[in-house]
């Protein structure tokens, strides 16, 4: 079992409401079996926020058919039927799911390993409703504790997750300990869907997906180019300005060099297969550090150079599994802004300081705030597994020490977790709450005491001796569409004016006004302000629509009047109405708003 998952699993039996989901679950496979003739319940396991059934059941099920089960399921819960765990042998096991092959199944696995088999029985055999399936718990005491719940969504699922195998019905449902919690996770769920970036990508022509491109691979519109573009070029700006080299290094390279970082078997599974060409096997590259070692290594280093800080907005490609893949999230091919800084090892407590630094510039002017928006993860090694991690116990105590100091020196908001580390040094890792209230990893710092040993990266010390750079890697705004789907989320498509794919619309009311308009959408031009005039022969209300639609953050009307005196009426996104203003005031405002990046409007 992955950590990952052992990690899912021991947070659900730690969840109070689990034993509340459990139960409804059983619940839901009564309500089924009892409307569904012939319908055979499979499994189904609670998961985070609720829980999902599988059925082996001939009728197509779909969101029509909800209200009658969750009324059937209301009639189990009135029952407030008794629920109870008791053990039975595999023989009886045997007997009582001999007409269910699935339940069979794990009976038979079961009673393979010598133990009794525990049973779920909920209700008797006088009741009008009465199950008994495979559970080993744990549930509440009667179905009459399960106080609110609602089916969400239905879908198709493999048995165990095999193709080969038979596609079952799989109903998600939730439960909660009261109807007002549950609302208030409903409510939350709409706005999950309103804030969704593949939805609002979609609605505002941002990003798109081809089948015959690829999975994970996504087409970014002029409009999804434009703050693709002002992102690179913000982060490439600071970073210059913080002593960084930006570089540019090729998007394939020598199988062997990724062997030779020790990359090619832990990452293996998530690279793209070698290429044979003429005499050299090639790869993809899934990562950037070794090509930055190699950048490192063409010329003799003095320690009066260090730090050397090597940037790149770089390409790189993994292997992400087809339902893995989500939007701009998790994507097969992807532009991290990443950096590799060679440093001597007493500026490495320094240096890391002076990440973070950018980091949190960085994510402030993206307008994510620390410890509220995201904190800091101090991502350990783990002594004990030395296949995953590098065995030198001191050198990890000695690193996991420096994070550990900057990050109290600087009062940041962490939390350690063991076994979170890359194989060849801890890491920071900056944890961004995502719209869900779900913890992400959005980019990471991390110290490498590794991979200078495997390179055998020198430079020449103050004695004219050989010594060893520490290098430390490190993301300042971490992969750009990854990014960009943070910031749709947060801002549900409203960017500020600065990533704004449009900034200003100005929106003519009549034909007459057409030739005004287009000046003054070229004095907004001279400032670099992206700007279009709306001259189709539309009411100058379905202009608005429009604009409101595509967030533009100021729409400029322009009537009679405004010709007149030389102004334009300004209305924002936010539906404010700041009347008419003259013409070199909005043009000024806009551009400030602008250049300095401000999570502002007026």
């Amino acid at each position: 079992m992955s950590e990952q998952k052992q990690k899912v699993i021991e947070k659900l039996i730690n969840d109070p409401l689990m034993p509340l989901r459990h139960s409804a679950e059983h619940v839901l496979h009564m309500s089924i079996e009892s409307l569904y003739p012939g319908a055979k319940k499979v499994m189904g396991p609670p998961i985070e926020n609720g829980f999902y059934g599988d059925f082996d059941v001939e009728a197509k099920i779909s969101q029509e058919d909800f209200e009658k089960i969750e009324a059937r399921m209301q009639e189990i819960i009135n029952a407030k039927l008794s629920v109870i765990l008791k053990e039975v042998s595999a023989e009886d096991a045997k007997q009582l799911f001999k007409d269910n092959q699935y339940k069979m199944e794990f009976v038979n696995e079961f009673a393979g390993q010598g133990k009794n088999i525990t049973v779920c029985e909920i209700g008797d055999s006088t009741s009008k409703f009465h199950d008994v399936d495979l559970c080993a718990g744990p549930h509440i005491n009667n179905t009459g504790d399960i106080k609110a719940f609602k089916i969400l969504n239905v879908a198709g699922a493999y048995w165990r997750g095999d193709e080969k195998n038979k596609m079952l019905t799989r109903i998600y449902a939730t439960a909660f300990d009261s109807k007002e919690n549950l609302q208030k996770y409903l409510d939350l769920q709409e706005e999950i869907k309103k804030r969704d970036h593949r939805k609002i990508g979609k609605d505002m022509d941002l990003f798109a997906f081809s089948d015959l491109v690829g999975k994970g691979l996504p087409l970014f519109t002029e409009r999804g180019t434009t703050i693709y573009r002002e992102l690179s070029r913000f982060v490439v700006d600071e970073e210059i300005k913080r002593g960084y080299k930006h570089v540019h290094t090729p998007n394939v390279a020598k199988t062997d060099l990724y062997r030779k970082s020790g990359h090619y078997p832990y990452y293996k599974e998530t690279m793209y297969p070698p290429m044979q060409i003429d005499e050299d096997e090639l790869i993809l590259r899934p990562m950037t550090c070794p090509h930055h070692f190699a950048l490192y290594m063409s010329k003799p280093r003095s320690y009066k150079e260090l730090p050397i800080r090597y940037a790149e907005l770089a390409q790189l490609y993994r292997y992400e599994k087809s339902g893995e893949l989500t939007g701009l999230m998790r994507v097969r091919e992807f532009c991290l802004a990443d950096s590799h800084n060679f440093v001597r090892k007493e500026q490495a407590a320094e240096e890391i300081g002076l990440v973070l630094d950018l980091i949190e510039s960085s994510t402030g002017v993206l307008g994510f705030k620390k410890g509220e928006d995201y904190r800091y993860r101090l991502s350990l090694g783990d002594r004990k597994n030395t296949t995953k991690f590098y065995d030198s116990p001191s050198e990890w105590d000695y690193a996991e020490n420096v994070l550990r100091t900057v990050l109290t020196q600087r009062n940041a908001p962490f939390y350690e977790a063991e076994g979170e580390a890359a194989f060849y040094g801890p890491k920071i890792d900056i944890q961004l709450d995502n719209v869900t209230g779900k913890e992400e990893t959005a980019f990471t710092v991390q110290y490498d005491f590794v991979l200078p040993k495997r390179f055998e990266l020198e430079y020449v010390n103050e004695k004219n001796e050989m010594d060893q750079p520490v290098v430390i890697h490190r993301s300042s705004i971490g992969a750009i569409e990854r990014t960009m789907a943070f910031m749709i989320e947060k801002y549900a498509g409203a960017f500020p004016v600065w990533l704004s794919p449009q900034q200003v619309a100005i929106i003519p009311i009549g034909e007459k006004h057409l030739e005004y308009a287009q000046k003054v959408e070229q004095l907004f031009r001279e400032k670099n302000i992206r700007v279009s005039v709306d001259s189709r022969n539309e009411p100058m209300n379905a202009k608005i629509r429009n604009a409101q639609t595509l967030k533009v953050p100021y729409m400029l009307i322009i009537g009679d009047r405004e010709v007149e005196n030389g102004t334009v009426s300004v209305r924002l996104r936010t539906e404010e109405n700041l009347g008419a203003k003259p013409i070199a005031e909005v043009v000024a405002k806009v551009s400030e708003m602008y250049l300095t990046k401000s999570l502002y409007l007026w």
